[in-house]
Parts: structure tokens; C-alpha cells; sequence
């Protein structure tokens, strides 16, 4: 319970960080951001409709589809991340920070960029697009913040398009580019890493690494110099868990020699999410 209460304010730090994105970068210049909430800002910009309750109800068929697909925890921590983000869209004032346009793509961009990354890095979304873009990438190893970029540029074409308005069409597709990068950096599930660890405390280590759902493979190897043998455990896994088994090796066997390297792609049965 402390940690789902935890991961819920880490949402509603992020729904302020994307709030503040919107009414204080973009929204004042008329740029759009992406997905649902470039959508709820064109109709807010063009009608009288209130772009917090149109992100809120343009949502909801998306959250009921990934209820199905990625999982009741998923859908809930984005369920919170969306009322929050149109409750915080409604409650901060619009205001511009910066006149220049520019600045003010940037440093939306960033803050959009920013809230998205920590709701997905503790197992939530913002909603919209990021639920397609996490149904495209459940078994694929794309990262979410190019896949969403490109959803999202087509959608901001068609809108200076039918707007025929392009310098705006232009500064939101350099937002939400930005918005993209700054996701995959915070946002990592999609880096692999193998880990060789050498130890002396094999049982230990496999009683306690096993428990996670990553493989590991126990290869007996012996020391050129001492001719000792030892264990060698190999196991992939993803940036984000790296830090719990660095913790794991570290209680175990704190003498255990490990390389870490990055992997470059996985083939057969690897759990993805």
C-alpha cells in the first residue's frame, strides 16, 4: 500500500508537471501538444469547450481499451495521472512565461516530456497516445518516446493542415520532438543489459535472483591465474531493474565480480513488460 500511495503522488507530480507545460508554454502561443491533449487544445482554441473536461473525456475510451490489453495497475496509475492532469489544466491560470515562442516550445516540450516520463517510469501513463504507444511497444523493443513522437507529428500535420497555419504546426512538432527525447531518457524499459557475475555464493545469489522474472544461466568457469573454479551466473534484463540486482549481489556476495554490458537486442522468450 505505501508504495502504490507513493507511485500516485509521483503521478500527480508529473499531471502538475505536464499542467504547467500546457497553460504556461503552449497554450498561450496556440501550439499544440500531441495525441488527445493536441486534440482537446485545438477544439478548446476553436470552440467554447473547456480543454481540461475535453482531455478528460477523450480519454476515457482509450483507458477502457488498455483495461483489457496492458492491465488493471497500468490503467488505474493512468486513470490518476489523467484526472489529475485535467484537474491542474483547469486550476492554474494561462499565462505566458515567455514571449518567445521558441523558449516557450522548448521548455513545454520539456516539461510535457518530463511528467509523461515519470508516470511511465513507476507503471502509469498520461493517457491518449501513451496507451497506444505502450500497446505498439508491449513486444517490441522501440523506444516509446520515438514511437509516440511519430504518432504524434502525424496528427500535428493534419492540424496545420486544416489550420493552414505551419509555423505553428512547426513549433509543436519541435515540442513534442523534444517532448520525445526527454521520455527516453527518463523512461528506459527498452534498454537491455546483461549481467556476467562471478561469485562464490552461487546458491545464495540464484535463491534470491530467481524470484524475479528474469532467467539466469549458471556457467562454470575457472581462473587463469589460480585455477580456481567458480560460478559464473548470466542474466538480461532492463536498465530499470538493474539497480534491485546490483542491491541483490551487493547483500549477497559483496565480493562478486560482475560485468554489465549492454545488449544490443534479445531473441526467444524474454519478458518485455
Amino acid at each position: 500500500m505505501p508504495k502504490i500511495i507513493w507511485h500516485c503522488l509521483v503521478i500527480i507530480l508529473g499531471a502538475a508537471a505536464i499542467a504547467c507545460g500546457f497553460n504556461w508554454f503552449l497554450i498561450p502561443h496556440q501550439m499544440l501538444s500531441g495525441g488527445v491533449s493536441g486534440i482537446s487544445m485545438l477544439l478548446g482554441y476553436f470552440t467554447t469547450l473547456s480543454l481540461s473536461i475535453m482531455y478528460f473525456v477523450l480519454n476515457i475510451p482509450l483507458l477502457i481499451a488498455g483495461w483489457f490489453i496492458l492491465g488493471r495497475r497500468f490503467i488505474i496509475l493512468s486513470i490518476v495521472s489523467v484526472a489529475a492532469t485535467s484537474w491542474f489544466i483547469g486550476l492554474l491560470p494561462v499565462f505566458a512565461v515567455s514571449p518567445d515562442p521558441l523558449l516557450s516550445c522548448v521548455f513545454g516540450g520539456i516539461l510535457v516530456g518530463l511528467g509523461t516520463g515519470i508516470s511511465f517510469r513507476v507503471g502509469g501513463s498520461t493517457g491518449g497516445l501513451d496507451i497506444v504507444g505502450s500497446i505498439f511497444t508491449r513486444n517490441r523493443d522501440f523506444p516509446i518516446g520515438t514511437v509516440m513522437a511519430g504518432m504524434n507529428g502525424a496528427i500535428i500535420m493534419l492540424a496545420g493542415y486544416l489550420s493552414d497555419n505551419w509555423t505553428i504546426a512547426l513549433a509543436s512538432m519541435v515540442s513534442i520532438y523534444i517532448t520525445g527525447k526527454v521520455l527516453d531518457l527518463i523512461h528506459i524499459s527498452h534498454i537491455k543489459v546483461t549481467l556476467y557475475i562471478i561469485t562464490n555464493e552461487t546458491e545464495a545469489m540464484l535463491k534470491k535472483l530467481l524470484v524475479r522474472p528474469r532467467g539466469v544461466t549458471k556457467i562454470k568457469t575457472q581462473g587463469a591465474y589460480t585455477d580456481i573454479e567458480k560460478d559464473m551466473l548470466m542474466t538480461v534484463t532492463t536498465r530499470y531493474e538493474l539497480v534491485e540486482i546490483k542491491r541483490i549481489i551487493k547483500e549477497t556476495d559483496p565480493k562478486a565480480f560482475v560485468n554489465i554490458v549492454e545488449t544490443v537486442g534479445v531473441m526467444g522468450s524474454f519478458r518485455r513488460s
